[in-house]
């Protein structure tokens, strides 16, 4: 009985806390200017008063500019064709027979490639000085255009 009245109590603590915070959000500024005094008899030229400059529209974020490179047809979705276009030029550059699978020395052709440069000796070990020339190349960090 015990438990059932502090859970009472809790959700009650919960419904005030999430009323007390929903108020605190609430904005007293006047979102639209008054209106302008009514003029009367002939129309007096207008003051070259400073007009505020309307709202400019904020840049793309990074995710909305990946989006719309995944989205290939722009009706605002990607479909799972849409989505493995990208794979299906990998696996056709690695796919050198065209007959729709991968071998397993169609697959392993890049690493093939590098160890035959990396093997200068030619006898089909590497040691660790020939090993060394496999690194991958470290890319440079790109600099800020802050």
């Amino acid at each position: 009985m015990l438990r059932f009245f502090a859970g009472v109590a809790s959700a009650l603590l919960l419904v005030a806390a999430g009323f007390f915070i929903w108020k605190s959000q609430a904005q007293n500024e006047e979102l639209i200017p008054p209106a302008p005094p009514a003029r009367t008899g002939v129309l007096a030229p207008i003051k070259s008063e400073r007009l505020p400059t309307p709202p400019e529209a904020s840049p793309k974020s990074r995710e909305e500019k990946r989006f719309a490179r995944a989205d290939k047809d722009d009706d605002g979705r990607i479909t799972r064709a849409e989505m493995l276009e990208p794979r299906r030029k990998a696996f056709a550059k690695l796919d050198v027979n065209g007959n729709g699978s991968l071998s397993f020395e169609e697959w392993t052709v890049k690493t093939a490639e590098k160890f035959g440069g990396a093997d200068a000796n030619r006898d089909g070990a590497l040691t660790p000085l020939e090993y060394e020339t496999t690194k991958p190349k470290a890319r440079p960090k790109p600099k800020c255009n802050c």
